[in-house]
């Protein structure tokens, strides 16, 4: 496909970009594995970073940060341009030089994707960051990873099926170098199959299955993802309340803080479960409150990775948690894990009254074999 040959109907983009600024990204909702067939689907990485829209007409960059188009409009702070001046500068850089892309952000280091570094990217919140947003740019640069085009040369294409976005998407980055990348692609079942087992080595957390005659739909779940599962059995060693009180205005639970002992026998915080109902977090307030622990705690004498432990990016603020001794186990449910951490937070699945807490151990963790980030971005996995 051509901008010349685009396909009768699109629309010629009359102001600043072929389309406007903000548009709400299209979305994915999870299914449970792959599918039995991949006809009409092509499976692409699910790249865990941060999604944008990128809007390119010459030297003029805007990068569009994902919110609802309500909100966008209401508050204006949908353009995150200034904190990424590395990336527009590359973006200025390719030949297609009217264009849309969707994508995301990500921060790659020791060949895999440093989702912890990206976060910190999005510090400072304002142009008034300066010398920050520049030293952050120069010490943690973002890649760009492409999966969909909504404009080309003109044209608006988000009413166009994904299999000729994907083509004009091909043809705007044709001399694309890093850190600016096009996303793999597959509509062959048995390769996804092995990227889904292997891509977790990499830092990503799955594969999306896109419909190639859909068209783009702004904030609707069009898309599929499918993530990996796992579970482990974990100890519950402390919460943190909830942001809204409860119904009698007292401390509910927000999140259960967990940890697994590592082979020296300390007791490592490894992240949290949540997404509890209003009236699980009173219950839970109340259950918890038995197991309250004092100063003797582990988490209190330094021991191990411990809730609120300083980082470059915390500037000395801390959340309030309450420690429980550690005799409480549970069966959580996790997708991924980044350096002795959950990526994500832990789904509760059951309470394990039969499990001694010294059994919850690292070794419970599903790690993922090492995958060089480099051998998916060039289609190598």
């Amino acid at each position: 496909m051509t901008p010349d040959a685009a396909t009768p109907g699109l629309l010629e983009a009359a102001g600043r970009f072929s389309v406007e600024p903000p548009v709400e990204p299209m979305l994915a909702k999870p299914i449970a594995g792959l599918p039995d067939s991949a006809e009409g689907l092509a499976f692409q990485p699910k790249w865990d970073g941060f999604r944008v829209l990128i809007y390119r007409r010459g030297e003029d960059v805007v990068i569009q940060g994902r919110m609802r188009a309500a909100d966008a409009a209401a508050t204006g702070k949908w353009d995150l341009t200034y904190l990424f001046p590395e990336m527009v500068d590359r973006i200025r850089t390719l030949s297609a030089d009217d264009v849309v892309l969707d994508g995301e952000l990500v921060v790659i280091r020791d060949g895999r994707l440093a989702f912890d570094a990206l976060q910190g990217r999005l510090r400072p919140r304002n142009e008034e960051g300066g010398w920050k947003i520049a030293q952050l740019a120069a010490d943690f640069p973002t890649s760009f990873v492409a999966f969909d085009a909504l404009g080309l040369a003109g044209h608006d294409l988000r009413s166009t099926p994904f299999e000729e976005r994907r083509a004009a998407l091909e043809i705007a980055l044709a001399d694309a170098a890093p850190p600016v990348f096009l996303t793999p692609q597959t509509s062959d079942l048995a390769v996804a199959a092995r990227w889904f087992a292997e891509l977790p080595g990499a830092g990503l957390d799955g594969l999306i299955a896109r419909p190639t005659a859909g068209v783009y739909a702004p904030g609707k779940r069009a898309l599929f993802k499918i993530k990996p599962s796992h579970t482990v059995d974990v100890v519950c060693a402390g919460w943190r309340p909830f942001a809204k009180p409860g119904p009698d205005g007292q401390e509910v639970v927000g999140s259960v803080l967990l940890g697994l002992y590592d082979d020296a026998g300390v007791l490592q915080m490894i992240g949290a479960m949540s997404a509890f109902s209003m009236a699980v977090r009173a219950e839970l307030a109340e259950q918890l409150a038995e197991l309250a622990a004092e100063e003797d705690h582990p988490w209190f004498q330094g021991q191990g990775r411990v809730p609120d432990m300083p980082s470059r990016w915390s500037s000395g603020k801390t959340r309030a948690w309450h420690a429980l001794r550690p005799e409480l186990v549970a069966e959580v449910s996790y997708d991924q894990v980044e350096s002795g951490r959950l990526r994500h937070v832990a789904g509760f699945m059951r309470w394990r009254p039969d499990k001694d807490p010294r059994e919850c151990t690292m070794d419970g963790l599903a790690v993922p074999e090492p995958l060089d980030i480099q051998r998916v971005l060039t289609a190598g996995v």
